[in-house]
């Protein structure tokens, strides 16, 4: 009776059955005490962590827009003017034409899952990576194939006066040799930048190899940057700026012919587009949204921003259009709430960002660098603690009371990693890695 885009079984795998019985175990111990009966490393929303952003201003400017029905497949121009701006204040020049609007960036995924793949195709993915795009895939009839990220030793050469700096270092990268093993029907990889749960991020040589791996293979290369505002170091870089470069001098109006400038693309009727003559030969999309940029998941606006060759360019904005028009998701009051608060967003990832780096700060100082990898960007890090990561997992939940993730959730390919969020308010986070260090 159900379709076959639905996992046979839907019931809890069990370890998750037992990783419940294990919480309702702890609640009842500690009932009556004046603490948390658990730690949860595991908080994924700011909201929860103590992080929201005030809405009620931009519910007071957006309110005379909730009842507007004018509908647009690309979202209202305004609205997208206001993620062109949001791009603008980080160095970005994308035009109002390259963004499309869309409920949350698992519909971009949808989007763009219908837009260029067939029933049977395959999407590369990051391993480890996040499981829902596994699921996202599977309701589209797609298989997920993998690429790997691998730890690298890097030896520190600077002169450091800081002892934890001295020696050697870990991070993931890229395993650009692991592309070669994509199956014949790869339309689609997919980077994850800042990378949940590494906190990877991609560098320029990391970046030109992807390019050229889709521009050998004729596929489409999808860059989910929804953490890409929460970079801990200065020379991390946004991959659009390797396909556009920085600049602080943008098109702040797109109809006056003196703005137009390098690279800059006449679609027609004063459409300007961003599409530097010798860019990639493949198209490139970037996902975001309000659910990271101001913590606002249940707000259900994201976008995404896009380039491809001139050539190729309208006949994938219009496809992109007709299946957003299909379902005219994205409701009235999340774009009106999105042009009040995406101006906003710079003070409120300042604020995130802070508790992210002291966060990671206790978290490097607790742990050596071969077992905690370096943390580029992003929520998330991960430690390696040597056990079977489910017994590792219910016994810090049952002994230490501090709740984490499971390596083996994220298809980390060895035993014992544990993941944990940075969110977590400073004090507790603190007092949840004593608690796993005792």
């Amino acid at each position: 009776m159900l379709s076959s885009r639905l996992p046979k079984d839907l019931s809890p795998s069990p370890f998750f059955a037992e990783l419940e019985r294990a919480k309702a175990d702890v609640l009842a111990e500690c009932v009556g005490a004046n603490s948390l009966p658990f730690i949860d490393m595991t908080v994924s929303s700011p909201v929860k962590a103590g992080l929201p952003v005030d809405l009620d201003v931009a519910v007071d400017e957006g309110r005379n827009a909730f009842g507007n029905w004018s509908p647009d497949a690309a979202g209202w121009k305004s609205a997208r003017e206001a993620v062109v701006e949001y791009y603008r204040q980080r160095g970005g020049n994308f035009t109002a034409g390259q963004i499309i609007l869309t409920a949350s960036t698992s519909e971009a995924y949808s989007v763009l899952f219908k837009t260029f793949c067939d029933p049977g195709d395959v999407i590369l993915t990051p391993m480890p990576g996040y499981p829902l795009l596994d699921t996202l895939a599977q309701l589209e009839h797609l298989e997920c194939a993998p690429y790997f990220l691998k730890i690298r030793r890097e030896n520190v050469r600077k002169l450091a006066t800081d002892e934890r700096q001295k020696g050697a270092t870990f991070r993931f990268v890229l395993d650009s040799d692991s592309l070669l093993a994509a199956p014949e029907h790869a339309k689609i990889l997919l980077l994850v930048s800042p990378h949940n749960p590494t906190g990877h991020c991609v560098s320029r040589e990391e970046w030109n190899e992807a390019v050229r791996f889709c521009e050998e293979n004729n596929m489409i290369l999808v860059v989910d940057e929804v953490f890409g505002d929460y970079a801990f170091s200065d020379k991390v870089s946004r991959t659009w700026q390797y396909v556009f470069g920085e600049r602080e001098n943008v098109i702040l109006d797109p109809g006056v012919p003196s703005a137009i400038g390098e690279g800059i693309w006449d679609a027609g009727g004063g459409d300007f587009i961003n599409l530097p003559e010798n860019g990639p030969k493949c198209p490139i999309f970037w996902l975001n949204g309000l659910s990271k940029a101001v913590g606002s998941p249940q707000l259900k606006l994201g976008w995404m921003a896009f380039y491809a060759p001139r050539e190729n360019f309208e006949e994938i904005r219009a496809a992109l259009e007709f299946v957003e028009d299909a379902y005219l998701s994205v409701s009235a009051p999340a774009q009106a709430l999105g042009i009040s608060l995406l101006p906003k967003a710079s003070a409120y990832e300042s604020k995130v960002l802070d508790r992210l780096q002291q966060n990671w700060q206790t978290l490097r100082e607790a742990f050596p660098s071969k077992y905690c990898p370096e943390v580029l960007g992003g929520w998330y890090a991960v430690v390696r603690l040597g056990e079977d990561d489910e017994e590792l997992t219910l016994r810090l939940l049952r002994e230490k009371h501090v709740l984490v993730q499971p390596g083996f959730f994220f298809d980390f390919d060895e035993d014992g990693w544990v993941v944990m969020s940075l969110l977590q308010d400073p004090a507790i986070f603190k007092e949840a890695i004593q608690r796993i260090k005792q």
